[in-house]
């Protein structure tokens, strides 16, 4: 028989992600893995049974080929022809580095209320300093994951 969660068995460890070279898809698909909870024993599909995500350097990170240029982001602003695009190039220009890698995780969450509190568990930030050094995240090495994880140059 499938065992499944408490509201109070829940338990929460924060991780710490260097994304220095790193690749945005394969980087997007680690942090929803761990988000979601998928990397534990307990998963639970209807429960927020994730871990914390800190993510640093995210402005280094960087995209495969030439999707930093020629990849869209698209959003409907609700009215007639109010279809915006961006791309990762002008969201880096707009000072939004972790704006695309946000994106990135975010689509890979499911969608509605549980998806919107698991991406609240992502928190990125530009350079090495962070405010959650208090709760000891463990580092995530993502070259030893594996070596295409990041761009070798």
């Amino acid at each position: 028989m499938t065992k499944f969660l408490k509201q109070s068995e829940l338990t929460s460890k924060w991780f710490e992600i260097d994304a220095k070279n790193a690749v945005v898809g394969r980087l997007a698909s680690i942090i929803a893995l761990i988000v979601r909870g998928k990397n534990k024993a307990t998963f639970t599909p209807h429960m927020d049974d994730g871990d914390f995500v800190v993510i640093k350097n995210v402005e280094q990170a960087k995209f495969t080929g030439k999707k930093f240029k020629d990849k869209k982001y698209y959003r409907h602003t609700g009215h007639p022809g109010g279809i915006k695009e961006i791309t990762p190039e002008k969201l880096l220009e707009k000072d939004k580095p972790g704006e695309s890698l946000k994106l990135a995780v975010k689509r890979m969450l499911p969608g509605g209320v549980l998806g919107r509190k698991q991406l609240t568990k992502v928190k990125i930030y530009a350079g090495e300093e962070h405010p959650h050094a208090a709760q000891n995240p463990t580092l995530i090495d993502l070259a030893k994951l594996n070596n295409k994880n990041l761009i070798r140059n």
